[in-house]
């Protein structure tokens, strides 16, 4: 068996986390969850995850903040960011920190899967 994918799941809504969990499992993955943009800095110190499946709006740092702070440090891994508001300056700005792609809540759990898994195997493109 091969390397496993490290995916790293932050929201501060505990249901959305276990059901990312529960849709984007597989023998492959190593999925980790978070529920802060703090925890999740903290975690990226000592692990390097593929992808980051980012919500925008948390308690304490926001999702563009976490960004931000990714993108300082280096972070050259994929970025989904995850918006229950569909607000479009936030998201042009995380358009132009890098983000791999963003999907409003609620989302459709195969539109997801489909997502990360287009992300993983490299067959995902941006638009």
């Amino acid at each position: 068996m091969g390397k496993k994918h490290i995916i790293l799941v932050i929201d501060d809504q505990d249901g959305v986390r276990k059901l990312l969990a529960e849709v984007l499992r597989s023998d492959d993955r190593e999925i980790h969850l978070l529920n802060n943009g703090e925890e999740g800095m903290e975690f990226i110190r000592s692990t390097t995850p593929e992808l980051i499946l980012l919500d925008m709006k948390m308690p304490g740092m926001s999702g563009l903040e976490v960004t931000r702070e990714l993108k300082k440090a280096g972070f050259e891994g994929a970025i989904i960011f995850m918006t229950a508001y569909g607000e479009l300056e936030i998201i042009t700005e995380a358009k132009s920190l890098g983000i791999t792609a963003y999907i409003n809540k609620p989302f459709d759990v195969n539109e997801i899967r489909n997502l990360v898994t287009g992300i993983l195997d490299g067959t995902f493109t941006r638009e």
